[in-house]
């Protein structure tokens, strides 16, 4: 087998290497979370346009600002920073890439002057970061902690910082006395308008810290809102051994993702950018539509298949959007529901996005698991799924397929087993125990009282309550795969 450090100098078959050379990169991008999603995407993005253009000045630097950087940091550089991406279409093909986009990574937790030196140097334009919704701190009513103890540690101790947000921050700082100008915050992570909840958080931080400081981050620092959009599974031993016998590449930090992949971006970068449109990536002025295409569609549809496919007995996406049934349902529910409620960009084709979305649930390669799409339906559903069912309730539409979705939730949190008598937890934790109390004790209307839903109000649309307790009824005395035939 082939060692991948010295992959790139050969002539692979079915390989797709670089036509650069990273040793002539030089970093233009701070990364913070080099986990398998910024590998199989924003990496992925960076090595395209490095492979299309001349312009060297965009390699990426990784940041790692958790425990466990030093591990990684020694796995990456005994292969020269480069890695196998392997891409997996619906159809059953595959394709191997090795990408040297990433051409250094920092250990912070272990080296945090070498990161601020790295991140203070005027060569960085771009920190981008994808470190998972949870870490952007912001509270229930939508603001910044201070008595967090993470914000606490980082405004007492700038210099070691534990947040995100405490390495921009410092960062900025250097570079506002040093004079090297600000750089472009771009969050990668899956939130909806991510730019605007980093913009934030980081000021916030700021003016905790300092008050010029937070005047300077918010005069001349950007933070474009981006959506982000491709299905990376986490990889075990197993999945390691199985790519590099497909790659015959030895590589001890191997990724895979599906074949589609999507990146819109707001063009707000006060430093300066890459072209990466030529890879492939979306600038627009706006990413609200994006987003809201993205929620409404995959993420709802997620959520609605997750639930009553679950029920059914189907515990992998890829098996149950094979069942004609729950096909059918998705289908009427994203032509029926969703697609005369929304705008559509200019330049984008709604009916083959659909497709697409049908085609990327069937991936075997990549399938999901159905357990972790019902997770946390109380903190979704709300925001996928309810803004739709408010426009065709004021509208005046038919609700049915909603409706059904919500007894399915409510049959899943409340008997806990499925059609085929199989017992299961449900994984509700933005439920309060008076939530689960209301749900097990009460009567079956009791799901719009409880806390995620009760601001919409939505005991008052009375043909819409009729519709899910009689579907209540239905699943549990003819089971769900009978109620969804009838839909």
């Amino acid at each position: 087998m082939i060692k991948i450090q010295h992959a790139i100098q050969l002539d692979l078959e079915e390989v797709n290497s670089p036509n650069y050379h990273p040793e002539h990169i030089s970093p233009g991008i701070v990364h913070i979370g080099v986990g398998n999603f910024h590998r199989a995407h924003q990496a992925y993005y960076a090595d395209k346009f490095l492979n299309e253009s001349e312009d060297n000045q965009w390699g990426i630097v990784g940041l790692s600002i958790t425990g466990s950087g030093a591990k990684m940091s020694e796995k990456m550089e005994k292969q020269n920073y480069l890695y196998t991406l392997t891409e997996y279409d619906a159809d059953g093909s595959s394709e191997v890439h090795i990408l040297g986009a990433i051409i250094d990574y920092i250990a912070g937790k272990d080296e945090p002057e070498k990161a601020f030196e790295q991140l203070a140097d005027p060569a960085i334009k771009i920190v981008s970061l994808t470190i998972t919704e949870g870490r952007y701190l912001l509270n229930k009513d939508g603001e910044l902690p201070l008595d967090d103890s993470g914000v606490q540690h980082d405004l007492q101790h700038p210099k070691e910082p534990t947040t995100a947000f405490g390495y921009i921050v410092e960062a900025l700082d250097r570079r506002r006395k040093n004079g090297a100008g600000p750089f472009t915050v771009l969050s990668c992570d899956n939130l909806q308008h991510n730019g605007d909840v980093t913009r934030k958080v980081v000021l916030s931080f700021a003016k905790a810290r300092n008050e010029e400081l937070y005047e300077w981050i918010k005069e001349n620092v950007t933070f474009p809102n981006s959506m982000v959009d491709r299905i990376t599974p986490s990889i075990d031993k197993e999945d390691q051994k199985k790519l590099n016998k497909e790659s015959g590449i030895e590589d001890v930090i191997p990724v895979y993702t599906e074949k589609f992949t999507q990146w819109v971006i707001e063009d707000k970068f006060c430093a300066g950018r890459p072209q990466w449109e030529l890879a492939g990536v979306t600038f627009t002025d706006d990413v609200s539509l994006y987003e809201t295409l993205k929620l409404r569609f995959l993420n709802a549809a997620h959520s609605m298949l997750a639930y009553p496919a679950f029920l059914v007995g189907y515990r992998q996406v890829d098996e149950a959007i094979q069942d004609a049934h729950l096909k059918k349902y998705i289908e009427d529910f994203m032509n029926k529901d969703v697609s005369p409620m929304v705008e559509v960009p200019e330049e984008m084709n709604l009916k083959k996005y659909k497709e697409s979305l049908l085609e990327r649930f069937s991936n075997e390669a990549v399938s999901d698991q159905l357990a972790r799409l019902c997770y946390a339906g109380g903190a979704k559903i709300p925001v996928f799924i309810i803004p739709t069912l408010l426009d065709l309730l004021q509208e005046k539409r038919d609700t049915s397929r909603i409706a059904f979705l919500f007894a399915a939730y409510a049959h899943y949190l409340k008997e806990q087993k499925d059609d085929k008598g199989e017992a299961f937890v449900p994984d509700a934790p933005t439920l309060s125990e008076e939530d689960r109390d209301m749900i097990l004790k009460g009567d079956s209307k009791a799901i719009f009282e409880v806390s995620p839903f009760k601001e919409f109000h939505l005991e008052q649309y009375l043909d819409l309550v009729a519709q899910y307790e009689a579907y209540r009824e239905r699943i549990s005395k003819e089971g769900t795969l009978a109620v969804l035939k009838s839909l």
